[in-house]
């Protein structure tokens, strides 16, 4: 009869661990993949473009062309120039390197990046799953919206630094948000880019910034 007992007992801890183990999974997985149950709000400075978010099939864009090329959504021209021309009077010297990309050059930037890894020796499936930790699948990047900037420094006044700081502690003053942060990576589904910034609106990014949330997270929580 004791041995009976004690089997019984063994048998109920197993099963109280298995039990556990499993809501772990659950809690785990929930939390990796709670971008893809992530509401949508109607509002374009909120149109969420991830891993799990292709852009939108009906989405129109117009654009206007900065003064080195490069083009951005119309729409967010005024803030960007007014952060610009107010990081510029504190000696910050920023320059957008990046805006909208249309599918075909985010294809190219994607197949160059793979070819990059195969060259150092990976194979064609490693190289895939290391070029998406940095560059988006063509259709799941918001430089394809116009509303994401890669800002870098001119080099011939400030530098990575300094300007990085300056962007991480003022940009959402003007409706920008660092929108891969540091640490966020199971989330955003990209690595740390301490350049890359998106519009989301000021009142958007003021909230977004004094959360400390991501903007899958945002749209979750507030929507």
């Amino acid at each position: 009869m004791k041995k009976i007992i004690r089997i019984g007992r063994v048998i109920a801890v197993f099963g109280l661990i298995m039990i556990l183990t499993v809501g772990i999974i659950i809690v785990l997985f929930c939390r990796r993949n709670k971008a893809a149950e992530t509401v949508i709000p109607d509002d374009w400075r909120l149109i969420l473009v991830n891993n799990t978010h292709a852009l939108p099939e009906d989405y129109e864009i117009s654009l206007t062309e900065l003064s080195n090329g490069k083009k951005i959504d119309s729409r967010i021209y005024s803030d960007l120039q007014e952060m610009f021309d107010d990081a510029r009077s504190e000696g910050i010297y920023p320059v957008v390197v990046e805006g909208y990309r249309t599918h075909g050059e985010q294809e190219q930037m994607m197949s160059e990046k793979i070819d990059s890894y195969k060259a150092e020796g990976y194979s064609k499936k490693e190289a895939e799953k290391l070029a998406e930790e940095w560059v988006a699948v063509p259709g799941t990047s918001e430089h394809e919206l116009g509303l994401a900037v890669d800002i870098n420094p001119d080099y011939n006044y400030s530098g990575d630094d300094e300007l990085y700081r300056w962007l991480a502690d003022n940009a959402y003053k003007y409706g920008f948000i660092l929108r891969y942060p540091d640490g966020e990576e199971s989330i955003t589904g990209i690595a740390y880019e301490p350049w890359h910034y998106r519009y989301v609106g000021k009142e958007n990014a003021f909230d977004i910034k004094n959360s400390g949330l991501t903007l899958e997270e945002y749209l979750e929580t507030s929507f």
